[in-house]
């Protein structure tokens, strides 16, 4: 037992507080009770069909398809965090305290509470019983795809330097009953895999699959790697999180999740994956990747598999979030005056920042956008407005470079930088920025840019003023 484990063992030993936020089962049972939640009728098959209900009903409602066709049973689930505000809601937070209720949670995680077991391994597969694609309905999403993928699986493994478990989310190509393609990004994941390999030894990893919001959000928080995600999402439940020990890995999981795959990252090992649609909306391109053999498989009964359509609102939501607090949080840190940021849904909520900012100095709003591009390498376009713009509204956002943006004097660009990989119009990563001053000049006239406003628009009780019966001028005349 290291330092790591050490800290823990008080945790341990102490009773769970109770926590403010919901597990997954009490989020569906929120989803159902508010119309929010469909139900598929039995035998929506795992290929592209179950993608493509999750898809038409995707910001709308959550998907629930029982004994989908091509598996042998289980039940699967998608689009339970497709929208801003259910996450808060999820969360037990107000959607405009998300940003800050994450970056409170990054700054004072809590340390995870060890219990001696827990729901996801009521039902337990080791030896000739593991088979993945049989015990479990993984879905194909798009029409590409090069096959069946986990996607919503959190994948924890530990340092084997310091025991420090890293929690985050990366594409599992189903390969075989018993192995899984991983597309490694150079993260800490694939950092701890290098040490592990430099020893010559394989990684031990466990993935979790139907975790609860708050571990799913908490996986993407972009965090120093010495930091514990799991620790994040006690934080962001308000109590430490429930953890047990996988029964054959020395790895801690959120014991009440769904599913826990347990097994190893093989050292010296490629083999092909991919493609997989992304969340550009275009496919990642087939490669040697690494590779995961499966040991063990333990779940709750009759256990919900959740699945994340690539390139959805819950994908591209999951991964907004923790980059926007990330990008307020290293912005603030230089510009005080900068209010509030938000990654676009139309630039994937990767490529397109909006940032609201109170402009004390001429030019602070172009230093903004540069200090924008720095902090995170995927912004692409920057718009920079003032605070009587709603950055969550694209329309909004649009008015004010309408209307405060000249090209020949509020326009920047910069070439030669580096981008995501998986922009194609990009060459592997590398092209242009471009950032839009859409704020008032600080010189201009008061009334220059006074916005129009009805008095008391805001006020008026619609239902108390309008008249839902057939007025007179309405009525047919024999």
């Amino acid at each position: 037992m290291n330092a790591y484990d050490d800290k823990r063992g008080v945790h341990a030993a102490a009773a769970s507080q109770a926590r403010r936020d919901m597990d997954l089962r009490d989020w569906l049972i929120r989803l159902h009770a508010s119309d929010r939640l469909a139900t598929a009728k039995p035998g929506m098959p795992l290929r592209f069909g179950v993608a493509g209900l999750a898809n038409r009903l995707d910001g709308s409602k959550a998907l629930v398809a029982p004994s989908p066709e091509g598996a042998e049973g289980g039940t699967v689930i998608s689009g339970l965090l497709s929208r801003r505000e259910w996450m808060a809601e999820a969360l037990g937070i107000a959607p405009e305290d998300l940003l800050s209720e994450f970056q409170a949670a990054v700054a004072k995680p809590l340390p995870w509470c060890e219990v001696p077991r827990g729901r996801c391994q009521d039902v337990t597969y080791e030896g000739d019983a593991v088979d993945l694609t049989r015990l479990l309905p993984i879905p194909t999403h798009n029409e590409h795809d090069s096959g069946p993928y986990i996607t919503a699986g959190l994948m924890i493994c530990r340092d084997p330097r310091t025991g420090i478990q890293n929690v985050s989310i990366h594409r599992l190509q189903v390969s075989g009953p018993r192995e899984l393609g991983a597309l490694l990004l150079p993260r800490h994941t694939l950092s701890y895999f290098a040490a592990a390999e430099e020893a010559g030894e394989d990684l031990e990893v466990a993935v979790v699959v139907g975790a609860s919001p708050a571990c799913l959000l908490a996986s993407q928080a972009i965090v120093p790697i010495h930091v514990d995600e799991l620790e994040i999402a006690g934080a962001l439940g308000g109590a430490p999180l429930d953890v047990v020990r996988c029964i054959g890995k020395n790895i801690f999981v959120p014991a009440q999740s769904e599913i826990i795959i347990e097994g190893r990252l093989l050292a010296n090992t490629m083999r092909p994956e991919g493609p997989f649609g992304e969340f550009p909306q275009y496919y990642g391109p087939r490669a040697d990747r690494h590779v995961i053999e499966i040991d063990a498989v333990t779940t709750r009964r009759q256990p919900l598999f959740h699945t994340i359509v690539g390139g959805g609102l819950e994908h591209l939501i999951l991964g907004g979030i923790p980059r926007e607090a990330t990008i307020l949080n290293t912005m603030q840190g230089m510009f005080p005056s900068v209010t509030n940021v938000h990654l676009a849904p139309g630039g994937t909520y990767r490529y397109h920042l909006y940032v609201q900012l109170a402009p004390r100095q001429p030019g602070e709003a172009k230093n903004v956008i540069m200090a924008a591009f720095a902090a995170h390498y995927d912004i692409k376009h920057v718009v920079v407005v003032n605070k009587d713009v709603d950055i969550y509204n694209a329309e909004m956002v649009e008015w004010a470079v309408a209307t405060r943006f000249q090209a020949d004097r509020d326009l920047v660009v910069i070439g030669g930088t580096q981008g995501s990989k998986l922009d194609p119009s990009t060459d592997e990563g590398y092209g242009a920025k471009m950032g839009l001053d859409a704020t008032v000049p600080l010189d201009a006239p008061e009334f220059s840019f006074k916005r129009i406003s009805v008095p008391g628009e805001a006020d008026i009780d619609l239902d108390a003023v309008l008249d839902d019966s057939v007025p007179e001028w309405d009525v047919c005349d024999d």
